[in-house]
C-alpha cells in the first residue's frame, strides 16, 4: 500500500478545483477580451487545461479570439504549436498581432496523427499552447488531451464544428462562436455555472 498523501500534495494536483476568496489573484490567462475575461472563472483561459471552441465554419473567428493570448505566451518565451491548421497561417498578420514568430511551430500530419501529435506536445511540458483542428475526435480522445494538458502544464485549444455542441465534453472550458450577431456563448466553464448571456464579439478589439 502506498504512502498517504499530505493535504498540500493533494491540493497541488491541477485536476483539483478549489474555490477562491474574492480578493485572491485570478489564475487564468487573460483572453485579451475584457468582457470574456469578466465572464470566466479565473478571469481568462484555464491554465493546464483544454478549451474547446465550437465554430459554424473554420476561420470564422477562432484566431481573432485566440491571438491575444497566444501572442502573450510567445512574448513570455513559450512555444505555440499549431497542428493541422485548415489554412496556411500568414506570418506577418500573426506578427502584427504581437506573436513572436520564432516561437510559432506548425505540425502538418495530414490529419492522420493530429490527435497523437497534440497529446505529445501537450504532455511534453515544452509547449505553452497547442492549437488543434481535428477532423474527428470523440469524448475519449478529448479526455486524453485534457489529461495531457494537465500533466504538461500546457494550454490546449481544440476547434470543432458547432454541430457537436449538443454532445458532452470533458474539457475545462467550452465556447461557441456565433455570427450575425458576432457573439461568444459560454457552454461550460470549470468552477462555475456558465453565464446566461452571450458576450458581444463584434470587432475583436481588446
Amino acid at each position: 500500500m502506498g504512502r498517504a498523501l499530505r493535504l498540500d500534495e493533494v491540493l497541488s494536483d491541477p485536476r483539483i478545483w478549489r474555490g477562491k476568496a474574492a480578493n485572491q489573484t485570478p489564475d487564468g490567462l487573460s483572453t485579451g477580451h475584457a468582457a470574456l475575461d469578466a465572464a470566466l472563472p479565473g478571469n481568462g483561459w484555464p491554465r493546464s487545461a483544454l478549451s474547446e471552441i465550437l465554430l459554424p465554419a473554420d476561420g470564422i473567428g477562432e484566431l481573432r479570439l485566440l491571438l491575444p493570448a497566444l501572442g502573450e505566451l510567445s512574448r513570455q518565451g513559450g512555444n505555440v504549436v499549431l497542428i493541422d491548421p485548415p489554412y496556411t497561417p500568414f506570418p506577418l498578420a500573426w506578427q502584427a498581432q504581437g506573436l513572436e514568430l520564432a516561437k510559432l511551430q506548425i505540425v502538418d500530419s495530414s490529419g492522420r496523427d493530429s490527435l497523437w501529435s497534440a497529446e505529445q506536445c501537450l504532455r511534453a511540458g515544452a509547449c505553452a499552447a497547442v492549437l488543434l483542428w481535428p477532423r474527428q475526435v470523440d469524448d475519449r480522445a478529448l479526455r486524453r488531451l485534457q489529461v495531457a494538458a494537465e500533466s504538461g502544464q500546457s494550454i490546449g485549444f481544440v476547434c470543432r464544428d458547432a454541430r457537436h455542441a449538443e454532445q458532452s465534453s470533458p474539457v475545462a472550458l467550452r465556447l461557441r462562436l456565433h455570427v450575425r450577431p458576432s457573439e461568444i456563448e459560454v457552454l461550460k466553464c470549470r468552477g462555475a455555472a456558465p453565464p446566461t448571456q452571450r458576450i458581444p464579439f463584434a470587432d475583436g478589439r481588446h
